[in-house]
């Protein structure tokens, strides 16, 4: 049975803020990478620096969660529309004319 429209829109809605989360926490991993890797330059094993480590530990674990979830949710996707036409068989048999 396939879906009823409005719950295909609920699901790619829901898809594309998971798209959307996604590329915010890959951001802000990178972000708190850099400053994890300044702090460390500037003033290795401060209370700055392990912040910071903590914050990226934060965001990579919701950027692992983020991309499971869309994995997951793309397998979901690759379902085949119900076909609704006529088949293309003849109403009937064919007969040679005499």
């Amino acid at each position: 049975m396939a879906p009823k429209k409005t719950e295909r829109i609920q699901f790619l809605r829901a898809l594309r803020q998971l798209h959307r989360a996604r590329s915010f926490y890959a951001v802000g991993a990178l972000l708190w990478a850099a400053s994890v890797a300044w702090s460390g330059w500037q003033a290795p094993g401060s209370r700055q620096m392990w912040v910071s480590a903590v914050l990226l530990a934060v965001f990579a674990g919701l950027l692992v969660t983020a991309a499971v979830s869309l994995r997951r949710l793309a397998a979901r996707t690759t379902y085949r529309p119900a076909h609704h036409a006529a088949p293309h068989k003849a109403s009937h048999p064919r007969q040679a004319h005499a």
